[in-house]
């Protein structure tokens, strides 16, 4: 990813959640790219260990730059849903999925990493690991009535791009929990993977 102008909308937004001290990591399209599958993107996503807390102080982090739907942010954070803010010289959106809290989302956290993204001068952005990244676009996939073909594009992208690297028992054990083993299982043998 090295489109300025969602940089720009980006980094702010993770800059704010470093500086009150919540957990975060880029994923979708964004993570899909860092591993290897370069799609352009419209808006950003982010997954973040926000609390009640943290509403205020974020909102005021982010009012000047950003359109930012108060009432929204609170209700998303108190039922551990999404929300977004649009930065205002862009127009772009950046979505903040709350962490749910589950097992899965935990460990999501422990195993991001960072990556170097261009056009950050260097900067690394913490980005969900190339597993979890498909697990939740498995999770996703599901969820959407199982027609996106852009999440089973860039599941198919991320497992083709990474294969050697793949834990694939973490995948197998992450898939179940989730209730998408048939969905790993059928992008596994279309990349060609099914018997790793």
């Amino acid at each position: 990813m090295s489109d300025p102008d969602l940089l720009a909308a980006l980094v702010p937004v993770l800059e704010a959640l470093g500086n009150l001290g919540v957990r975060h990591f880029v994923g979708g399209s964004i993570a899909s790219s860092a591993h290897g599958v370069a799609r352009a993107s419209v808006d950003a996503d982010v997954v973040a260990e926000l609390g009640p807390a943290h509403v205020a102080p974020l909102i005021a982090a982010l009012r000047e730059t950003y359109y930012v739907p108060e009432e929204r942010i609170r209700d998303a954070v108190a039922r551990r849903a999404s929300f977004n803010v649009i930065h205002l010289d862009t127009m772009l959106k950046v979505d903040v999925f709350v962490s749910r809290d589950r097992p899965f989302d935990r460990r999501a956290f422990e195993r991001s990493l960072p990556a170097s993204i261009e056009g950050t001068g260097g900067a690394t952005l913490p980005v969900s690991s190339a597993e979890d990244v498909v697990l939740a676009k498995l999770e996703w996939y599901r969820r959407g009535g199982e027609v996106s073909d852009r999440q089973w594009t860039d599941v198919q992208g991320v497992l083709r791009a990474t294969a050697g690297a793949l834990d694939l028992p973490y995948l197998r054990r992450g898939a179940a929990e989730l209730g998408v083993g048939d969905l790993l299982h059928r992008a596994l043998e279309e990349a060609d993977l099914a018997g790793g």
